[in-house]
């Protein structure tokens, strides 16, 4: 069979399984997730040596530590894979919610129920936890999953798969409920993103590359991030501590995440105080920084940040930091560089953290706390499936309610249009 015929047959079993993951009850379904959860734990051993050859494939491929660090499975990895499942089996079933009700004068009743969008595909690269994060969250909502995860993590995920749909077949889940597309030749994809109509919804989840690639050639609907330029301003009224902690655990804390600091702005009123220790704090811990000029008096040995600089992502032990005037200053630097991802403020005063919230146009502001916390798991939505930097349909950490939509439904007793 040629690639294109594949991806078709597997398209087609995907929507199958849709058809039949949306009569499924939410016990079915919670109890599915249950099992499957014991099931990844059951076979971590398993995993682990699955993992292993994609990890040797990584590293003759010459990617970087912290690309490695997101293919890497170990115990505790699968251990939160599996918890994943735990929480989204624990949160309430969206399918089915009637969120609004009202009567109009004609005594007909409208409303809006949210139901599942059918058919999504998953494109993504590297981390093989994503397999059973967007299989969680798209069966919980009714979906069925088309997963493409990369070739640097064949293994992984097909070993992952494989334990997912053996559970879900116990359950009389229909198996096309989770589908994967095991071809590592690129074609794949791009026959995936021709099948409008059979899938409904693609999410691509990597590269900036791959994204590009995914939306430019796309016939369907696509949810989507670019990249993760996030920064964090200390303001010149922070806890400075406790800005320090902040900053160092959002650039250090896991640097190959799209949710890690790549910009810290620090008010020149306090930068004096705050910076050589901090710079030397960021040095100690590997993180090679790029400064503005300001910042290079402080410390000569900061290497000279360019304004290119600002725009990357650099997902490794890189910084840029960069000394501005006041909270307007650092808006506006957020303004022409950041990437609308996610974006902190350090600060005791009320009123510019406010400010900051209003006026910072991101899927995730925050105040006080590190930009790695914009997670569905941590949000409380379960695993996520990604997070959106769009403004249509879903923004921020797409969880349950994000992987369904909406139709109107009417309740009538015999009502006809004048």
């Amino acid at each position: 069979m040629d690639i294109k015929a594949y991806v078709l047959a597997k398209a087609k079993e995907a929507k199958e399984g849709a058809r039949s993951l949306a009569r499924a009850s939410s016990k079915q379904k919670n109890t599915a997730l249950l099992s499957m959860s014991e099931a990844l734990k059951k076979h971590s051993k398993e995993l682990i040596r699955a993992n292993a050859k994609d990890i040797i494939f990584a590293q003759e491929k010459g990617l970087t530590k912290a690309m490695i660090d997101r293919l890497t499975l170990n115990k505790k990895r699968i251990d939160e894979m599996a918890q994943g499942l735990i929480e989204v089996a624990a949160l309430p079933d969206p399918a089915g919610e009637v969120i609004r009700m009202w009567q109009r004068p004609n005594g007909m009743t409208v409303g809006k129920m949210r139901v599942p969008i059918g058919s999504i595909g998953i494109i993504y690269e590297s981390r093989p936890n994503v397999t059973a994060d967007a299989t969680s969250l798209c069966l919980k909502a009714g979906n069925a999953v088309i997963l493409r995860g990369g070739s640097e993590a064949i293994n992984s995920n097909k070993a992952i798969v494989k334990i997912l749909r053996d559970v879900a077949k116990q359950h009389n889940i229909h198996e096309g409920a989770i589908t994967f597309i095991d071809l590592a030749d690129r074609t794949a994809v791009m026959e995936m993103l021709k099948l409008e109509g059979i899938i409904d919804l693609i999410i691509p989840r990597g590269g900036e590359g791959l994204i590009r690639t995914v939306t430019e050639n796309s016939r369907i609907p696509v949810l989507k991030h670019y990249k993760g330029i996030c920064h964090v301003f200390v303001d010149r009224d922070a806890d400075l501590k406790m800005a320090g902690d902040i900053c160092f655990n959002a650039k250090v804390q896991r640097p190959g995440t799209c949710n890690s600091m790549e910009t810290m702005l620090v008010d020149k009123k306090i930068a004096r105080v705050f910076l050589p220790a901090m710079l030397k704090r960021f040095k100690d811990a590997g993180v090679a920084i790029k400064g503005c000029p300001e910042t290079r008096k402080l410390d000569p040995s900061v290497a000279a940040a360019k304004d290119n600089d600002y725009h990357i992502e650099y997902l490794d032990l890189m910084l840029n930091v960069k000394v501005v005037k006041d909270i307007d200053a650092a808006m506006d630097h957020i303004a022409a560089y950041s990437s609308a991802h996610s974006d902190t403020i350090v600060t005791k005063d009320y009123a510019k953290g406010m400010r900051f919230l209003r006026e910072v146009d991101s899927s995730a502001v925050l105040i006080n706390a590190s930009t790695r916390l914009n997670d569905g798991f941590q949000f409380g939505l379960g695993a996520e499936i990604g997070i959106s930097t769009d403004k249509i349909h879903a923004r921020g950490p797409m969880g349950l309610e994000e992987l369904t939509c909406t139709k109107f439904i009417v309740l009538g007793n015999g009502q006809l249009r004048e």
